[in-house]
């Protein structure tokens, strides 16, 4: 394989990301957004999580293994969680999972933590499509089941 049919691969690249939204306030943000018909990348997964408290670092990490190239946890604003403190525990969460992307030798700028409030879904879109595309530079991830 040439670099020039490399080059053409990275091109048509289209990343999976998966994203885990907080139902009272990200995943609101989505629905805004599709109701607004504000487009964002179509490659994005959504999973309504009740809280992004309630993502254990084990989800992600199997994101990753079955296939997915970037995953975002979206939550509330801190202050403004529905639980109180969910998004405290997920930032402490996204960080040490992040860490430990490094230990495994995996890109830890794959795995986003955002929060995103349900008036939000302009910047929902704005988010979505600036990942994507971060992820897209990236290129295929190269780890997980379905190595590409």
């Amino acid at each position: 394989m040439t670099q020039a049919d490399i080059n053409l691969i990275e091109n048509d690249f289209k990343p999976t990301i998966i994203v885990f939204a907080c139902n009272w306030c990200s995943y609101a943000g989505a629905d805004l957004a599709g109701v607004s018909r504000i487009q964002y990348p179509s490659n994005v997964r959504i999973v309504r999580v009740m809280c992004s408290g309630r993502v254990d670092p084990a989800f992600i990490l199997k994101a990753f293994l079955k296939g997915a190239d970037g995953v975002i946890v979206a939550g509330c604003h801190p202050g403004d969680c529905h639980y109180l403190e969910g998004n405290l525990k997920a930032e402490e969460r996204i960080n040490n999972t992040i860490k430990a992307l490094k230990v495994l030798g995996w890109e830890a700028s794959r795995l986003r933590l955002e929060w995103i409030s349900a008036s939000e879904g302009k910047r929902f879109a704005q988010v979505m499509a600036e990942f994507t595309q971060q992820i897209k530079n990236l290129g295929p991830i190269k780890i997980g089941i379905n190595q590409r």
